[in-house]
């Protein structure tokens, strides 16, 4: 038996999307779907209940900070990373790998791992496929990621081959060393960067592997909108059908729906928490920056159309107020909003699904949101 099993409910006849649900150790959440992010065991200024009220079913969490702090063995100790922070939903851990070739300018890969400094401290640290395992069992995250280098744009064909063949020795280690495989499922990370032989040859040798998911890594770092949709075009097909389909640090709208509509089940990304805090708002018409001037008199909504919280209960002029002053409840109300909006998006992505409309939701939406294809991915 595996953790983490997918369901496929339905295929849209417009795009080829799909529809489907995953199910998990701690329940089950339909695809496709956005995963709010909760880097250090919490959704910036959000509660797990209001996630819940959202409807938000599973939430990311990052093997490398909580490794930081608090360690892996205080949250182990506090009866795994759902008991810690009060989240009975789905949970998927990030390897760290990410944060290691981001975050660390001093860093040195080795076939046995990659030695490094902590950011924050600047202590010399050593993170290996088997130390990203033991981490994230300790943590209890129902989805695990295998550990892979995630390398810059751009990266010439040599270096990121040389890049994908590591990567696939360390998934293979990854395997070996996970200890819990009937209690969390461990998903493969497609690398290969803007190269399609690259991302063909990754895929052959982690589906080879038999994971129980697989996740599509180093897009979203840069290269332009057009090459991220080609290489989901020519790498989804080649992921096992019945099994989750993940692409990684991806949260604006146009990007979701696009990848909606190339066959990925599963999104995450620090953008809607992140823009919050600067008083950025998505709404159905666009982006509002509510801490503009032209806000101080406004006594509207942020989103007419939109029935979340902050909404229903408070107005432009008054959230512009609180993020001029750098007052907290500000930016959880902005943050509430960007994340019902991403979930709520979401759903009508999977009901345009079910009724074969998803092309025809996604021209609707990009005219009225204020899209064109050359400059969404600028948001």
């Amino acid at each position: 038996m595996t953790a983490i099993t997918y369901e496929h409910i339905k295929t849209c006849s417009q795009t080829g999307a799909r529809l489907g649900r995953v199910h998990t150790p701690h329940g089950s959440f339909d695809t496709p779907a956005f995963m709010p992010v909760g880097t250090l065991a919490t959704v910036k200024t959000m509660s797990p209940e209001e996630l819940q009220e959202m409807n938000a079913g599973i939430i990311l969490s990052n093997t490398y900070h909580l490794w930081l702090r608090p360690g892996e063995d205080i949250i182990r100790e506090a009866g795994g990373l759902h008991q810690f922070m009060n989240w009975d939903g789905a949970i998927l851990t990030d390897s760290g790998g990410f944060q290691v070739f981001s975050l660390s300018d001093m860093r040195d890969i080795k076939e046995e791992g990659v030695h490094f400094r902590n950011h924050l401290s600047g202590e010399k640290l050593f993170l290996s496929p088997e130390k990203a395992m033991n981490i994230q069992n300790a943590l209890g995250s129902d989805i695990m990621m295998a550990f892979d280098e995630c390398p810059p744009y751009p990266a010439s064909h040599d270096y990121m081959k040389a890049s994908v063949e590591r990567t696939s020795r360390w998934a293979e280690r990854c395997l070996q060393a996970h200890a819990r495989p009937d209690e969390q499922g461990l998903f493969g990370i497609i690398q290969g960067g803007e190269y399609e032989d690259l991302r063909k040859q990754s895929a052959h040798d982690l589906v080879s592997l038999d994971f129980p998911g697989y996740a599509v890594g180093g897009l979203s770092v840069g290269e332009p909108k057009d090459v991220m949709n080609r290489m989901l075009e020519s790498t989804t097909p080649l992921m096992p059908f019945h099994k989750p389909r993940y692409l990684m640090g991806v949260g604006s709208p146009d990007s979701l729906i696009d990848g909606a509509i190339r066959g990925i089940d599963m999104f995450d990304c620090v953008l809607p928490t992140r823009i919050a805090r600067n008083g950025t708002c998505m709404t159905s018409n666009g982006r509002l920056v509510v801490r503009n001037a032209k806000y101080a008199r406004d006594f509207s909504p942020l989103d007419e159309n939109c029935d979340c919280y902050t909404c229903r209960n408070y107005t432009r002029a008054y959230i512009r107020h609180l993020v001029k002053c750098n007052e907290t409840f500000g930016f959880r109300l902005t943050t509430y909003h960007n994340l019902h909006f991403l979930l709520k998006l979401m759903q009508q992505v999977r009901t345009a699904i079910a009724e074969d409309r998803l092309g025809d939701f996604k021209e609707a939406f990009f005219e009225q949101y204020g899209f064109n294809e050359k400059d969404a991915k600028n948001f």
